[in-house]
């Protein structure tokens, strides 16, 4: 296990969802932390400014520092944590799980989330031309996509419990929290996914989901 030795340091934004589940992360394994805030909207973007694109050349958050060791994207942030400060595992025990874990932890973090990304969002808005209205419609089709696949894989799995795998929260359950909070901001009714949203139930009960919540943060508009 790594010593804490020096303080944990995230840089991220209140509302972006990456952040948001490293938040969920660092509240679940009880590791306190300082908190930068980095606007992603703010004179350009935040994100763009020397220091941090020291940080990260890839101009996302959030990015955990930990001493000199600067780690970004969530998934690999929330292993690194297990790594060095094990107590509180958020990946199972057995080869078996941790996959399930993982997988659907992926399908929100690569399949749903990236096409509802600022900088995409952005993009079809400004050079693509497109208008509000059709911006509103991709995002609905992305999200009501991928949230349907996975409230049926989650329907029918045998390793469901109160979370997403087992009894206990997961790095999926970080993933989980985030991307309805997402739907829900833009508009989309999520009453279609009960698995979902009694997993969803089941965290809201964690001090850790409710501190993490971008309302909650020092940087919320």
């Amino acid at each position: 296990m790594r010593e804490m030795n020096t303080p944990l340091v995230l840089h991220n934004y209140f509302r972006s969802s990456s952040a948001y589940r490293v938040r969920i992360a660092l509240g679940l394994k009880g590791l306190p932390y300082t908190y930068v805030p980095v606007h992603l909207g703010r004179d350009g973007g935040e994100q763009f400014r020397p220091a941090f694109s020291a940080r990260n050349p890839h101009h996302l958050v959030p990015v955990l520092s930990d001493g000199d060791l600067d780690v970004s994207q969530s998934l690999a942030i929330i292993e690194y944590l297990d790594d060095a400060y094990p107590e509180q595992p958020l990946l199972p025990g057995t080869p078996r799980e941790r996959a399930r874990v993982r997988q659907l932890a992926l399908s929100m973090a690569c399949d749903i989330h990236p096409l509802n990304n600022l900088r995409v969002l952005k993009y079809l808005t400004g050079p693509l031309g497109a208008s509000e209205e059709a911006k509103a419609a991709w995002i609905a089709h992305w999200h009501g996509l991928g949230l349907a696949a996975l409230e049926a894989d989650l329907a029918r799995d045998a390793t469901r419990g109160r979370f997403c795998v087992g009894d206990s929260p997961t790095m999926a359950d970080c993933c989980l929290v985030p991307q309805l909070f997402a739907a829900r901001r833009f508009g989309m009714d999520v009453s279609a996914f009960p698995a979902l949203l009694a997993i969803e139930a089941a965290c809201q009960e964690l001090p850790a989901f409710q501190q993490a919540h971008p309302a909650r943060q020092p940087d919320s508009e």
